[in-house]
């Protein structure tokens, strides 16, 4: 009698799961009035805590999110860096966002340099959405995009204005292009002949600031920034190159100071 024969058995080819949204910890929970009411208190702080540490590791993740489109977008010349595109309708309102349509400069992103980036970079904002609301309160750039921004201002809507729209807007932080320092053959003053303001509102776009709020800020404290210095005369009105920073507004820590 031949032996038998087992046959193989299939198996079904692993497939990546979606990912499951993380519920919050103290989703639900209340505090019970049945207990000492220094319990109560505990239970309160307790809850209040558990809310603050999960938005900010939702905060995080959206900021390694952004950090990881940054540093793989490095010098793209669509999205200067941003790792997406800012979207605005036709009168200049800002209307969302879109991945960057070019080939990633890089592939891929140390883990190191993405959670640095995320932390402790001038410009962990950059590629996120904050919202505004006309009653004063505002959100910094924390949300990956306009959809999130969106749920929460109707959470805030519904809190604060009985559910009713009132006219909230939308921003994101896109990342600064870099100004090109001036060369040799490059003009240094330029009289501007098409401007309509007085002398006084073309000289208040100077905007100087203190060493140490500059060096916070990393722009050059003479020009505040904008890499030119502004000057009026007899309605004259001259651009002139800042000679500290060069037009770059950028802070130097080699810069004189006058």
């Amino acid at each position: 009698m031949p032996a038998k024969t087992s046959t193989a058995r299939k198996r079904t080819a692993a497939r990546r799961k979606k990912p499951v949204s993380r519920a919050r910890i103290g989703k639900g929970m209340t505090v019970p009035r049945d207990v000492p009411i220094l319990a109560r208190l505990g239970m309160r702080v307790a809850l209040v805590a558990a809310k603050q540490m999960d938005d900010h590791k939702s905060v995080v993740m959206s900021r390694k999110d952004a950090a990881i489109l940054r540093l793989t977008h490095e010098g793209c010349p669509t999205c200067h860096g941003n790792g997406q595109v800012f979207t605005k309708g036709k009168d200049g309102s800002f209307t969302g966002s879109k991945h960057c349509p070019a080939k990633p400069t890089k592939q891929k992103a140390s883990r190191m340099k993405v959670a640095m980036a995320a932390r402790f970079s001038p410009d962990k904002r950059t590629g996120l959405v904050g919202w505004t609301c006309p009653c004063g309160k505002k959100e910094k750039p924390k949300f990956r995009d306009a959809r999130e921004a969106t749920k929460a201002l109707r959470a805030h809507e519904k809190q604060k204005h009985g559910g009713k729209s009132v006219g909230g807007a939308w921003y994101g932080q896109a990342a600064a292009v870099e100004a090109k320092p001036v060369t040799q053959g490059s003009p240094v003053a330029k009289v501007d002949e098409t401007s309509s303001m007085t002398d006084e509102e073309w000289e208040a776009q100077n905007t100087p600031l203190g060493q140490k709020a500059a060096e916070t800020r990393g722009v050059c404290f003479c020009c505040g920034g904008k890499g030119a210095l502004y000057s009026a005369r007899n309605s004259e009105h001259t651009t002139t190159v800042c000679p500290i920073c060069t037009g770059t507004g950028k802070h130097r820590a080699d810069q004189p100071v006058t």
